[in-house]
């Protein structure tokens, strides 16, 4: 009996020994947990090896080291994004993700990161040259689904046909084959599918619009995570990581931007 005893009692002190080593998440209490759709190059997508990478993924590690916590990042479809901060399933989103009203009704943001603004993708023989030409009857938008895109084609553009996508790949292959008058997207999207699309499509960007910042995403009330990466923003900005990123991954879309007279994306001077 006391020798049962025995082994009942280190079987149930091991039991707690693994049950306390899992909690905090999927990653465990000492990793950072951050969600991402690895479908957006450079900011979120994956290299030659299959591996998370890109401004994001680069942007991420930096704020674990800050912290002292190993980052372990989950891919998620977009849709999935703000469900895995609310289920406990990530700490925090970081997925070039517009700050909006809408959004902060269910999750908390961090300062804004960067700053963006809309364009299109038209498809060359469409003879779009304004947004006011893409809000025609007949004229056929494409969006991804739940982006800021997306809302702006619903609030502005009554007279077009929506087609909302759930990828912009998906997006930018129907403007491409003429399924689609145009793609409504940020500039930095727009710029690189129409250097990648010079045959078929043409870059339209749209005047006089509202700033959209992107922020880091928490869960609502996570207060502490969320003076954290307040205060990385700024130590990381003042150290020049948003210039190495750019060095690194944006250096000709940069390049590009002075040239057509754009305000750059890590740029928040007001």
């Amino acid at each position: 009996m006391k020798k049962f005893l025995s082994v009942l009692m280190i079987f149930l002190m091991l039991c707690g020994v693994f049950a306390f080593s899992g909690c905090g998440g999927s990653g465990g209490a000492d990793k950072l947990v951050v969600a991402m759709e690895l479908a957006y190059p450079p900011f979120e997508t994956k290299d030659d090896a299959g591996a998370p990478s890109g401004v994001s993924v680069d942007f991420s590690k930096a704020f674990g080291e800050y912290l002292g916590r190993e980052v372990e990042i989950l891919n998620i479809a977009w849709d999935g994004l703000i469900p895995s901060l609310q289920t406990g399933q990530a700490d925090m989103v970081i997925s070039s993700m517009t700050i909006t009203e809408k959004r902060k009704e269910e999750v908390d943001f961090s300062e804004p990161y960067a700053n963006a603004y809309l364009a299109i993708l038209a498809n060359k023989g469409s003879g779009i040259e304004s947004i006011d030409d893409l809000n025609q009857p007949g004229k056929k938008v494409a969006v991804k689904t739940g982006s800021t895109g997306d809302f702006y084609a619903q609030g502005n553009l009554a007279s077009a046909e929506i087609i909302s996508l759930p990828d912009e790949s998906a997006c930018v292959m129907e403007v491409s084959q003429g399924k689609a008058d145009g793609f409504l997207y940020d500039q930095l999207t727009i710029y690189r599918n129409n250097q990648n699309n010079p045959d078929t499509t043409t870059a339209v960007y749209i005047p006089f619009q509202n700033v959209e910042y992107w922020g880091v995403a928490v869960k609502k009330g996570n207060e502490e995570l969320l003076g954290q990466l307040n205060s990385f923003i700024i130590t990381y900005t003042a150290e020049g990581g948003f210039d190495a990123l750019t060095e690194k991954y944006l250096k000709e879309e940069r390049e590009a931007f002075e040239k057509l007279n754009f305000k750059w994306f890590f740029d928040l001077s007001r």
